[in-house]
């Protein structure tokens, strides 16, 4: 697998020893909405701190590049083992994505 790419709002995870992309395709979003709720109101809650751990795992797991490579648990598991810290990078990088969206495809 090519490594996360930046500027397309990826991001890494390292779920089993193993680096993970975590892409935030429009379809990805859609289903962590579905299932999450607003967007919008999952960002507000990251803001304030009030984000929790299952929200967050549902958000990187529906991102999966590689979707189902990984239960939700393994990516749980994972984010519970290598502690909010770590986390907190590839959260941000998904939550910037939510907001700002693709540079490449932004008028201008």
């Amino acid at each position: 697998m090519s490594p996360a790419n930046p500027v397309r709002g990826e991001a890494t995870l390292v779920i089993q020893g193993e680096a993970h992309v975590l892409r935030p395709t429009f379809a990805a979003l859609v289903a962590a909405e579905d299932e999450l709720g607003p967007l919008f109101a999952l960002v507000e809650r990251a803001s304030a701190g009030q984000l929790r751990l299952g929200e967050l795992a549902t958000l990187f797991w529906h991102c999966l590049a590689q979707p189902h490579s990984q239960t939700r648990a393994h990516v749980g598991e994972a984010i519970a083992a290598q502690g909010l810290a770590v986390a907190a990078a590839p959260l941000r990088a998904l939550l910037v994505q939510i907001l700002q969206g693709h540079p490449s495809t932004s008028a201008g």
